[in-house]
């Protein structure tokens, strides 16, 4: 006879894989007929752009490009500096076995390295490494047994489990425009350099609404009629609005923000301005923390109980933590001397994590990128590297955790000093997502098949093993817990040890005699 059961459902999003892949983006560029030869290049940048990504069976494919901006010494003593920008392609399939198109992905991207080399005088390759972090996901929507209808005879193991429930996700749209403000006697010739970095991201929630909050920080350098080289930077508000049916204040968000197209040029309405607009994605998938009562095991003293047992695996335990540390160093930069600090890129990496106890450890590095100018208005690069160590305190069940980090660069400033010495001030602030995998057993289809032969009541002793419990013993022969503490006194029913001696009151079958009972030694 089947058992009526009550169900709860669960909606899980389960991190299938992450994986880092790493993939490189090449091309040459052409320079073009009005701009001087190329005798060697200075610096490269570039900003990746994602368009499209599709998951297929087994494979994913990214499609987009990188807007490149190569600064070069020209062969003209007048305009010894100039810059190129181009776009290379970027169009990848990478393959991942047991993915499905069902699934879905969140994948961020950071150039590792882009260099450009010099082919000839008019011609310049250029060489891209790129960085993906894959995550894959998969959403079920699955039902738990946590109770049973009218079955006083039927003993349940239940345990309660807190668990990180899928409400929902969404996506839209933002369009980012500004207009960066250059020095007042500064006419732009050309844009020699480009950063864009999203940061300060937060969000707020509302009624079936997430509202997200970021920022995009522009880093210009550029070049003027009278060939000097400057920098402008601005700050763009990204603020939009992610619909999701049932979302409140009190659930989890990820938040991701991908740059999908970028238009940054000269400002051809207002004066000594350059105009950027960027088209960014901004994806929100939002959790519940949700207690579930599941039933782990049952019997019946006087029925036989068939069930099926499965394994659910989601995820728990998610939150956010954010550190800030402030780092100040002093680098000796020969060059100084007769060089003036144009831009510093702060690039930070992570290089080694570990756990030791309930601390996880990073290990890493900052690479600092200076862009230095002689009187001569020749500009030169020189690197710099300042090592840093931080951890996160009082972290449970480490092994089991995912784990992402992302590193901002807040404040930073570089005062010069004599001798060729620079004291950096840098801020960083940490921002590490965690969550872990857990594997929920639970039970179904279950089904009386008929009560026990007639039994008489007996007493038998029995000797705790290793990794007993009063709930196995008490299925074993066919008892109850109730009554095992009750007839041996035990106040705590969670606390029996290897080598007690315990009563077991229990149902012995038709034929037994008492003896025989009694002499049965389980140990």
């Amino acid at each position: 006879m089947v058992v009526n059961t009550i169900k709860e459902n669960l909606h899980v999003n389960k991190k299938v894989l992450t994986r880092k892949e790493i993939i490189f983006v090449e091309g040459d560029v052409i320079v073009p007929d009005a701009k001087p030869d190329v005798l060697n290049i200075i610096c490269t940048s570039g900003v990746v752009c994602i368009y499209k990504k599709e998951i297929a069976d087994e494979k994913i494919k990214i499609d987009g490009n990188i807007d490149t901006y190569i600064m070069y010494m020209s062969d003209d003593i007048k305009e010894r500096t100039r810059g190129i920008n181009t776009s290379l392609d970027l169009s990848e399939v990478i393959n991942i076995p047991n993915v499905t198109s069902e699934m879905e992905s969140n994948i961020c991207t950071n150039i590792k390295e882009i260099e450009a080399k010099v082919i000839n005088e008019r011609k310049i390759s250029i060489k891209a490494t790129i960085e993906l972090t894959i995550e894959i996901y998969s959403k079920e929507e699955i039902s738990i047994v946590n109770s049973l209808e009218n079955t006083d005879e039927i003993k349940m193991l239940q345990e309660q489990l807190s668990v990180n429930s899928l409400i929902g996700s969404g996506e839209t749209k933002i369009y980012a425009k500004e207009n960066i403000s250059i020095d007042n006697i500064d006419n732009l010739v050309e844009i020699l350099k480009l950063n864009v970095d999203i940061k300060n991201r937060d969000i707020k929630i509302s009624y079936n609404k997430v509202l997200t909050k970021a920022e995009a920080e522009v880093k210009i350098v550029y070049l003027t009629e009278d060939n000097r080289i400057n920098k402008a930077m601005a700050t763009i508000p990204i603020i939009g609005f992610v619909d999701i049916q049932d979302v409140n204040e009190g659930n989890i968000c990820d938040t991701n923000y991908e740059i999908r197209n970028m238009i940054v040029k000269a400002n051809s309405v207002e004066e000594h301005s350059v105009y950027i607009e960027m088209e960014i994605n901004v994806t929100t998938t939002a959790y519940e923390e949700k207690t579930i009562n599941i039933i782990q095991d049952l019997y019946s003293p006087s029925e036989n109980i068939e069930f099926n047992k499965k394994t659910v695996r989601t995820i728990a335990g998610k939150r956010e933590i954010f550190n800030t540390r402030d780092i100040s160093e002093k680098l000796k930069i020969e060059e100084l001397q007769s060089r003036n600090i144009v831009n510093v890129d702060v690039i930070p990496n992570i290089i080694k994590q570990n756990s030791m106890g309930d601390k996880i450890i990073y290990n890493g590095e900052l690479e600092l990128i200076f862009m230095l100018m002689g009187e001569d208005l020749q500009m030169m690069m020189k690197k710099e590297s300042i090592p840093f160590e931080y951890s996160i305190d009082n972290v449970s069940d480490i092994d089991s955790l995912n784990l992402r980090t992302n590193i901002e660069i807040g404040n930073q400033d570089f005062i010069i000093q004599e001798g060729g010495e620079a004291l950096a001030n840098i801020q960083m602030k940490m921002n590490t997502m965690l969550d872990k995998n857990v594997n929920i057993n639970t039970i179904d289809e279950i089904q009386t098949n008929g009560e026990r032969e007639e039994q008489d009541y007996s007493i038998i002793m029995y000797i705790v093993k290793k990794d007993d419990s009063l709930w196995k013993i008490a299925k074993m022969f066919g008892s109850t817990i109730d009554d095992i503490a009750r007839v041996n006194g035990i106040e705590d029913e969670n606390t029996i040890i290897p080598g007690q001696k315990l009563f077991i009151p229990r149902y012995k079958r038709k034929g037994m005699s008492n003896e025989q009972v009694s002499m049965i030694n389980y140990a």
